[in-house]
């Protein structure tokens, strides 16, 4: 390696890319779709900032994610700040500050980036984008069962209609853990266990809870069949939010987790995880939370980035050539259609060359687009 050659411009941090045409427009369209099924199920949209003072921006939920934020000196306030891992925590400083006195239950809705540490051997993006909805004020089984149905319908729009919402119970495994007294190695190695779904390791690691466990983790699957092996308060959340999802919307796939409780530690209660069938890749998150001291919250974060990784391709906008000096309300007419158009700013050789340099699909002729092909 030659050290005195200049850095490659192109090169950026491990975990972040350019976005390039079409995929940076692709992933555009796809918000707004996802963010369009928001607003009509009158989730109204938030716009946080990028940075705030560290020490809001780790308050309350914000603490789970305080190991994945970038922190930097404000050169103005002289007080440190923190760049946004996740939006969650934003929400709900805006609904318990600006929004306090806003009627409940608070529907609230966004969509941006957020940059993390690092990232992890399934998805080691550091910059991530995010579209979710928020619903503060109230704790229903019903509250429950409107994210996952608003995020199916969401998913819908930008043509994934045969996903799976693995509903899982966070608080379930480590308070287990806690009434058995289990720390230090033997906890890491047990939660490793249930992590990875391997049994046999559970029994090893597991001791007196190993049977309890052990069947938890064998109930993982089809929603009917898990809830028959679970019992208790959170058995009986569970399964009221499972048929208030069915009674709005029986065609949702539904699968229950027991024993999963990865993700942000700031879930309270009944949590979702999103995946497309036979993908690992997490297609979005969520859950009950404590919205800043005590008010009740749930709500659900899609990532675009992985959904446009599974979803059906978007169709581009088609690219139509438009040679100089071309009437003005042709073009405009183009435009209203749904095509992109590329306007000549100089008289051209040859048109249908030029057109082709330029990648469009199409060429402005007798006041309409033609198919580069059809020309002759």
């Amino acid at each position: 390696m030659n050290d005195d050659l200049p850095p490659n411009p192109a090169l950026l941090p491990a975990g972040l890319r350019d976005l390039l045409p079409p995929e940076a427009e692709t992933e555009a369209s796809a918000v707004e779709a996802l963010m369009t099924v928001f607003a009509a199920h009158g989730y109204q949209r938030v716009k946080p900032p990028l940075l705030e003072f560290e020490d809001s921006l780790l308050a309350g939920s914000g603490v789970a994610v305080a190991d994945q934020t970038f922190r930097l000196m404000d050169p103005d306030s002289q007080r440190m700040m923190g760049l946004r891992a996740d939006t969650t925590p934003q929400v709900a400083r805006i609904a318990t500050t600006r929004l306090g006195g806003a009627p409940r239950p608070l529907r609230l809705s966004y969509a941006g980036q957020c940059l993390r540490v690092r990232g992890n051997q399934l998805d080691p993006d550091r910059q991530i984008a995010q579209a979710g909805v928020e619903l503060i004020g109230h704790d229903s089984p019903e509250a429950d069962a409107e994210t996952v149905i608003v995020a199916a319908e969401a998913l819908a729009a930008v043509g994934l209609t045969r996903v799976s919402f693995d509903l899982t119970l966070p608080m379930l495994v480590p308070s287990l853990l806690d009434d058995a007294g289990l720390s230090g190695p033997d906890r890491v190695a047990l939660s490793r266990a249930l992590d990875r779904k391997d049994a046999a390791a559970v029994s090893r690691h597991g001791g007196a809870l190993a049977p309890v466990l052990t069947e938890l983790l064998l109930a993982a699957g089809p929603a009917d069949r898990a809830l028959a092996a679970l019992a208790g308060a959170l058995a009986e959340r569970v399964a009221a939010t499972v048929a208030a999802i069915r009674t709005a919307s029986p065609e949702i796939r539904l699968t229950v987790d027991p024993v999963e409780f990865r993700g942000f530690r700031y879930e309270t209660g009944v949590s979702v995880t999103v995946y497309a069938p036979g993908r690992h890749e997490e297609l979005g998150r969520g859950g009950r939370y404590i919205c800043g001291d005590n008010e009740p919250a749930t709500g659900l974060t899609l990532y675009p980035d992985a959904i446009l990784r599974v979803a059906p391709p978007r169709q581009a906008r088609p690219r139509v050539f438009v040679p100089f000096g071309s009437d003005r309300a042709a073009v405009a007419e183009l435009r209203a259609g749904g095509f992109a158009t590329v306007a000549a700013l100089a008289v051209a050789a040859d048109n249908t060359a030029e057109a082709n340099r330029l990648g469009c699909s199409h060429i402005l002729r007798d006041g309409k687009a033609a198919l580069l092909h059809t020309e002759g």
